[in-house]
């Protein structure tokens, strides 16, 4: 039962580059009503859950991870529409070579030479994902998409540690998600002047994609992965975490017709591949650094 919640939330979480291209809205309108709609749920399944004993410092820490939370969405959506939704989903998961660096600073650790390799290999497979500004390369401005791509797994990253430092107390996963949410709604408002297209008068189809992304992504597949992978051995959640991106490289070639051109489909291959040795050489370190993109 474990494996198919994990499963189901990775999966539930793939569809979230298709919702935002199919409710062509503003990046940063995409990140607050993402947040917007899923707020009166996780209030819900909040109160259900039962009493919420965490600290106020832990609920703090959590509403301010949500803060880069947004930052993060606002630069994952705008990547989206300059590079697809399977390379923007893919990118981004380049994350883990920041939550890598962070743990070694943490730890006073010196990284050994094999993991240094394997962050120049993700790097290089990044650069790949670019097209190297060849006329097949799939994207209006690949070049761009791939550099906010990053930018966004960068935000993720401090996302996931503040994130973590607002559940130490193991509570359920409702309370913090909550908190997360909310704050990634303010940020997306406070980001809102960094948008020229922002607005939240979007149409009733946009409002339809939008309830999906925050029903099935922020609030189904976020509870899923949150209740299941602490109980899964390391290397099982780097590896059901890698099923996300390949999941969203499909979907880009399925509704969307997305033809990434031979070079980015060999760097989108590397990134994987080196997303899931240096996944699987911090989870034996920390099994909680490990979550998927949004």
């Amino acid at each position: 039962m474990t494996h198919f919640l994990a499963l189901l939330g990775v999966l539930s979480i793939s569809f979230s580059a298709v919702f935002i291209r199919l409710a062509r809205v503003s990046p940063v309108a995409a990140t607050f009503y993402r947040a917007a709609y899923a707020i009166p749920v996780l209030v819900v399944i909040s109160l259900a859950w039962g009493r919420d004993a965490r600290s106020r410092r832990e609920r703090l820490l959590a509403f301010v991870s949500g803060l880069f939370l947004a930052a993060d969405l606002d630069l994952w959506h705008e990547s989206i529409a300059l590079v697809g939704a399977g390379l923007g989903t893919v990118i981004p998961n380049v994350q883990v070579v920041f939550v890598a660096i962070v743990a070694w600073m943490q730890h006073g650790e010196r990284p050994r030479t094999r993991t240094i390799a394997m962050i120049g290999v993700v790097l290089f497979g990044v650069a790949l994902t670019s097209g190297l500004a060849r006329s097949d390369a799939y994207g209006t401005r690949p070049g761009e998409g791939v550099a906010l791509g990053v930018a966004a797994g960068l935000c993720y990253a401090i996302f996931l540690i503040v994130f973590r430092a607002s559940t130490r107390s193991l509570a359920p996963p409702a309370g913090p998600l909550l908190d997360a949410t909310v704050g990634t709604a303010v940020g997306a408002l406070l980001s809102a002047g960094f948008d020229p297209g922002f607005t939240l008068a979007v149409g009733r189809q946009a409002h339809l994609w939008l309830v999906a992304l925050a029903l099935v992504s922020q609030v189904m597949g976020w509870l899923f992965i949150a209740t299941a992978l602490p109980r899964l051995p390391a290397v099982e959640t780097s590896v059901l975490l890698l099923v996300q991106p390949v999941f969203a490289i499909a979907w880009g070639v399925m509704f969307f017709a997305e033809r990434l051109s031979s070079l980015q489909w060999m760097g989108s291959a590397i990134v994987l591949a080196g997303v899931a040795v240096l996944s699987m050489s911090l989870a034996s370190q920390n099994p909680k650094a490990l979550t998927a993109a949004p």
